[in-house]
């Protein structure tokens, strides 16, 4: 991949779901996530998602793995870990898993907190969920490098 405008590329999150899948974005410098789109899942999910990856200069990939809150991975676990597997070749960048617990329901929060009707809430909670999931990834790796 080669690096943008401003020199870095970019990290993608993603909200993996059996019916729809969030998909979010950091800026060039790995600060903040931000929600982009939300795809259907199924046939060609793979490869929208390469397509993406190259058409906005992504150079990492990081898929949220729903644990359990008392840390077990279950049934949507297990389905997350093939779908990383089945991604990771059509992507050509670094495919990471990051513990996504409770970010749906943040993001749920976020949209009621910010008065969004729950119409359009169900549209949105996936890419807001992702972008929730990829800011916690973001942030730990800020925390790593001070420590």
């Amino acid at each position: 991949m080669s690096a943008g405008p401003e020199g870095a590329s970019r990290i993608m999150g993603i909200d993996y779901g059996s019916r729809r899948v969030g998909v979010a974005l950091s800026d060039r410098l790995g600060i903040a996530a931000h929600p982009f789109g939300v795809f259907e899942a199924g046939p060609g999910l793979g490869r929208r998602l390469a397509d993406l990856v190259g058409s906005e200069d992504v150079d990492k990939v990081v898929v949220g793995l729903p644990v359990s809150l008392d840390g077990t991975e279950q049934a949507a676990a297990r389905r997350t870990r093939r779908f990383v597997d089945r991604l990771r070749p059509l992507v050509g960048v670094d495919v990471v898993l990051y513990d996504e617990r409770l970010t749906t329901r943040i993001a749920e929060g976020v949209l009621v907190a910010a008065g969004t009707s729950r119409a359009k809430r169900r549209r949105r909670i996936d890419k807001v969920a992702a972008a929730v999931m990829l800011q916690g990834y973001l942030d730990s790796q800020a925390r790593a490098r001070v420590e």
